[in-house]
C-alpha cells in the first residue's frame, strides 16, 4: 500500500500560525526544529543547551511572525533567528573571546585525506575551536555570511573577522594534518 502524505501549504499555516492558530505553529516546529537543531549546535557543544536555544529561537518566531513578509524563504528567516539567539546565548555566558591581533594574508596549504572524514568526526574538531574562532568560522563557512555581516552581528571589525576565520582553518588544517600522520603511522 502507497502512503500519501498530507498536503500543506505552508503559506495558509504560516498565515494561520500568525493569527495563534496552536496547530498551525506546532506544525511548523514540527518541520522546522530538526534543521534548526542542526543551526543551533553548529554553535553551542552541548545538545541540550542548543536545544534549550532552539526553543528560545522558536518562540521569538512565533512572537515576531508578523514581521514576517512571505518575501523569501521562512525556513531562512527562522535560521537568522536561531544564529542570532545562538549568537546572544554566547555572548551572555561571555563565551566568545575574540583574538584582535592583525589578520596576515599567507597561503593555505591543503590538506588532503585518502579516507572520508565523517561529519560527527569534523563536528567534533569545530567544537574544540575558541569560541571566537568557530563562531566566525560557522558563520563564514557552514552559514555563508560576509565578513561585513559577521563584523556587524558580532560588533567586531571586518579585520578580526577575517583574522579569527583564518585562525580558525589553520586550526583545523593542523588537527587534519595530525589526524592524518597518526593513521600513516
Amino acid at each position: 500500500m502507497k502512503i500519501i502524505s498530507i498536503y500543506t501549504n505552508q503559506k495558509l499555516l504560516i498565515k494561520k500560525a500568525k493569527t495563534g492558530n496552536r496547530e498551525a505553529q506546532k506544525w511548523l516546529y514540527d518541520k522546522h526544529a530538526p534543521r534548526m537543531l542542526s543551526v543551533c549546535r553548529q554553535y553551542i557543544k552541548d545538545v541540550h543547551f542548543a536545544e534549550d536555544v532552539m526553543i528560545k529561537g522558536f518562540l521569538k518566531v512565533f512572537l515576531h511572525l508578523h514581521t514576517f513578509k512571505s518575501e523569501g524563504s521562512f525556513e531562512g528567516w527562522i535560521r537568522r533567528i536561531m544564529v542570532r539567539e545562538c549568537i546572544t546565548e554566547l555572548r551572555k555566558q561571555r563565551r566568545i573571546v575574540f583574538d584582535d591581533t592583525i589578520f596576515e594574508t599567507c597561503e593555505m596549504s591543503q590538506v588532503s585525506m585518502d579516507s572520508e572524514l565523517d561529519v560527527a568526526y569534523i563536528q567534533v574538531l569545530i567544537d574544540d575551536l575558541p569560541e571566537g574562532y568557530k563562531t566566525v568560522f560557522v558563520l563564514y563557512a557552514i552559514e555563508g555570511y560576509k565578513h561585513t555581516e559577521i563584523a556587524e552581528m558580532l560588533e567586531i571589525s571586518v579585520n578580526t573577522s577575517k583574522s579569527q576565520l583564518f585562525k580558525a582553518r589553520r586550526m583545523l588544517q593542523e588537527k587534519l594534518r595530525q589526524q592524518e600522520a597518526s593513521e600513516q603511522a
